[in-house]
């Protein structure tokens, strides 16, 4: 490989002591995938077997932990005993590449879809509709705001999914703070806006995050005979007023380096985006964040990432010690081993209507990325 590329492929010890062969991970990306019981496709297992090679870490898809949490059309679950042998052929299909896998858990919140979830009703922190439009789909349906004991039952409900994931064989899970779900919105004061325990000041919006991340480490404690990953995945900021700022994700971040885990992951769609407000600065977010949180918890930077340079570049600018690669590894699944074998060159950037058995790319998937104008480079037929 070339000199300059070198730092992608050194290895990396995270603070519980499990070492990445590399710097690169694979970004969770939902599938849409799953067979209609909610058990983990032929197709999918292929799909990550196909990417599994050549990155440190492949985090999966998000798995939701309760009924109530199903987002996606083609999820599948960790909602119940029964799904183990479904979730140990995803962890063994990553596992047997050579790369860490690591499940992410989460529950959709007023985000799941109605038509989904039992008696179509979503739940949230408090009662405050979302708006959401993602191109294929939008929902807009008022949750009902969680009692204490449903949000009790919630955080035990993440436990035991993660002592599904320890028992299926994964070598981690990451817990899905991010893209609006369950965890951001008790985080929120656009969707927090309760006057209990629960919510109310930023420190007692904190309590729910902290409460699923005590369990979650309980849990391993009990049940992992190795060292476990426990990763957290956050959007740094949110476009409602009133939203998540960048003060109060710094204030976030604090609270999970004290919580001490073995990385922060961000959820951006840019990786130098500028923040909207809480600081004065003209420098990225990831910039701030890398800033903020020193050497005290690794951290993993994504976002529009798609040349071995700019990876190289986002990890040198910033300090961040992990790069993770969501649609590049779609587009390309020999993304890291064409680097590490001096063929950069070789590096698919669009992708071909013709090439999905070659890219192992499940049917959902596909027809999304051939039909939603944008989302992926795609050559002209």
């Amino acid at each position: 490989m070339k000199e300059i590329y070198k730092p992608l492929f050194e290895p990396f010890t995270l603070k519980n002591g499990v070492q990445l062969k590399n710097r690169i991970v694979m970004a969770p990306m939902t599938t849409f995938s799953a067979n209609s019981d909610d058990t983990a496709s032929d197709a999918e297992l292929n799909y990550y077997a196909a990417r599994s090679n050549g990155p440190g870490m492949v985090i999966t898809a998000c798995a939701y932990v309760q009924a109530s949490g199903k987002g996606f059309e083609g999820q599948f679950a960790a909602d119940r005993d029964s799904m183990i042998p479904s979730l140990r052929s995803v962890a063994s299909s990553i596992k047997e590449k050579g790369a860490k896998a690591v499940l992410q858990l989460y529950h959709g919140g007023r985000l799941a879809v109605p038509h989904l979830i039992p008696n179509g009703e979503t739940l949230s922190a408090s009662s405050v509709a979302p708006r959401l439009d993602r191109g294929f789909y939008s929902i807009d349906k008022t949750p009902r705001s969680l009692s204490d004991e449903e949000v009790v039952e919630l955080i035990k409900d993440f436990g035991e999914a993660t002592r599904r994931a320890i028992e299926a064989g994964f070598d981690g899970v990451e817990l899905h703070g991010a893209t609006g779900y369950i965890l951001q919105q008790f985080f929120s004061p656009h969707s927090n806006i309760r006057t209990d325990r629960w919510g109310g000041s930023l420190e007692k919006r904190l309590t729910f995050p902290l409460a699923v991340i005590e369990e979650t480490k309980r849990v391993i404690a009990e049940h992992a005979k190795q060292p476990f990953i426990i990763g957290y995945r956050l959007t740094p900021e949110e476009p409602e007023t009133p939203g998540i700022t960048m003060t109060e994700t710094f204030a976030l971040l604090d609270a999970l380096v004290e919580a001490k885990l073995d990385y922060i992951h961000m959820g951006v769609t840019d990786f130098w985006s500028k923040p909207r407000r809480g600081v004065d600065s003209k420098r990225s977010r990831m910039e701030l964040i890398a800033e903020h949180v020193g050497n005290r918890v690794p951290i993993i930077g994504v976002g529009s990432i798609h040349t071995p340079d700019e990876a190289v570049q986002a990890l040198e600018q910033t300090g961040i010690p992990l790069i993770a690669l969501g649609r590049e590894l779609i587009v390309e699944p020999e993304w890291v081993e064409k680097v590490k074998q001096g063929r950069e060159n070789d590096i698919k950037t669009t992708v071909n209507p013709n090439d999905q058995a070659r890219l192992q790319v499940p049917d959902p998937l596909w027809e999304l990325m051939m039909s939603v104008e944008g989302w992926f480079p795609v050559e002209k037929k």
